[in-house]
């Protein structure tokens, strides 16, 4: 819907209806909607601007079913002024995204939160399965980040892709080869690896992060290899010394806010050494240390993560048995502006992952098992009951736009079949590293086998 000269404009099929407004805005009393009966009310009779207007306002579900009625409509959706004006001016729909093994499936939002008579319990929609171009290739999904309506997700055999749900179009990342033993150092082994996806708004860029953490057991020294994926070069990078510390949670992916991924790490590998908050600055690609709330956690024995929640930065402090606070940064950067949103007991732990249409209530992850609602106002918990999901979940939230994984100028033919041709390659090398592994692994075996059939045929030979 959308204003003009005085009217309110609907699509309405290939048309619009149109209602009069008087001349303070409002509607004029018995109007009626006047329909695309009237040739001036045909789309194609309509300025553009307003068309583009009306069409922003829409849901991506409709502007995909719309795209497939006209030529010029498709021209107009897949146009990078609209797509951009599009996310600007839509008032979106959000899914939660929960991945199960090779699987991901997918709950729309917002979830109830009107409770069913005499119960603390409401069941909610099927979660629906949801297709994704790395389903055929791999065991296991990883969730790796998403902004503007873009996934990231990456497979057991380390394919990675910028994927639109809504859109189902994706982008292959170039490979990226396994980090070697860093520093030469023969005692250092690998020990874990974090990816973060963000947005750098400066040269209107999508970039990736792969942090890998190696560690000597013996001395407890840890060193960091920092590589840097950007969409507009569509090459990796590395950053050299430049994350002096050590992940303290080897499966939580960075957390974009402000134009920065974030993690909780340490300084040094010693359990009285305190968590911290490290931003890495996706323009600046630098990091920095992020202020921390009062909350009394002088020594650090307590444990900290971090999460979005409502577009502010969130740290969840788990006091052992005791609770759980969850505190926001309502100005991102300002210490003064940290706030405890709320305290927990009773539960081992808990995520964020929004907000209710009112503001009033939380929806929160519970022991990465059950998702509830918590108020707020009177701290009552209200379990959802959703049939389908995983029995272990790990949900991201994803925004429903049209934004492509790739730059807004590339052609999709050509990136298609680039894509293609870089994934058979892939595979291929996949496939054939791991026969090598089993002939390796069976060769001691192939040798004494292949002699005694050998032997064993001479000596029949020589009975006979």
């Amino acid at each position: 819907m959308a204003r003009g000269d005085n009217n309110i404009y609907v699509l309405h099929g290939r048309g619009i209806k149109m209602m009069e407004l008087n001349s303070k805005g409002a509607v004029i009393q018995n109007a009626e909607w006047k329909t695309d009966r009237n040739p001036n009310l045909k789309m194609e009779n309509l300025p553009e601007e307003l068309i583009s207007e009306i069409l922003s306002r829409s849901d991506v579900k409709s502007l995909l079913q719309l795209r497939s009625t006209c030529r010029s409509l498709r021209s107009l959706i897949d146009s990078p002024f609209f797509i951009l004006y599009h996310l600007n001016n839509a008032t979106h729909s959000h899914t939660i995204i929960f991945p199960r093994r090779s699987d991901l499936f997918q709950l729309p939002l917002p979830l109830p939160l009107h409770l069913h008579s005499h119960s603390h319990t409401h069941t909610h929609s099927i979660a629906r399965h949801l297709s994704h171009p790395l389903i055929s290739s791999s065991k296991f999904i990883n969730l790796l980040g998403s902004f503007n309506g873009l996934f990231c997700i990456s497979s057991d055999s380390e394919d990675i892709i910028f994927w639109n749900p809504s859109t189902r179009k994706h982008k292959l990342l170039p490979y990226l080869p396994e980090d070697e033993n860093n520093h030469n150092n023969y005692f250092t082994i690998f020990a874990a690896r974090v990816y973060g996806f963000g947005f750098d708004s400066v040269t209107d860029d999508y970039k990736l992060v792969r942090i890998s953490y190696f560690v000597d057991p013996s001395t407890r020294h840890f060193n960091t290899d920092v590589k840097l994926y950007s969409l507009r070069n569509n090459a990796w990078k590395t950053l050299p010394n430049i994350m002096p510390y050590a992940l303290c949670f080897a499966r939580t992916m960075g957390v974009f806010v402000g134009g920065a991924l974030h993690w909780v790490v340490t300084r040094r590998l010693q359990p009285d050494e305190p968590d911290l908050i490290v931003a890495f600055d996706l323009v600046q690609e630098s990091f920095r240390e992020v202020p921390l709330p009062e909350t009394g956690n002088v020594n650090g024995i307590y444990g900290m993560e971090v999460v979005l929640l409502g577009g502010c930065l969130c740290m969840i402090e788990t006091r052992g048995s005791e609770s759980i606070d969850v505190w926001v940064m309502k100005e991102y950067g300002s210490r003064e502006s940290w706030s405890k949103l709320l305290s927990l007991t009773d539960m081992k732990s808990v995520k964020p992952l929004g907000y209710s249409r009112d503001g009033g209530q939380v929806l929160l992850e519970k022991n990465r098992k059950k998702l509830c609602w918590y108020d707020l106002k009177t701290k009552q918990v209200t379990y959802v009951n959703v049939p389908g999901l995983p029995n272990s979940i790990a949900g991201m939230i994803c925004m429903e736009t049209l934004v492509p994984p790739t730059l807004l100028h590339e052609s999709d033919s050509q990136q298609q079949n680039l894509e293609e041709e870089t994934y058979a390659k892939r595979r291929y090398r996949f496939h054939y590293l791991y026969r090598s592994f089993l002939l390796f692994e069976w060769y001691p075996l192939i040798i004494p086998m292949y002699c005694v059939i050998l032997f064993g045929s001479a000596f029949v030979f020589t009975l006979t």
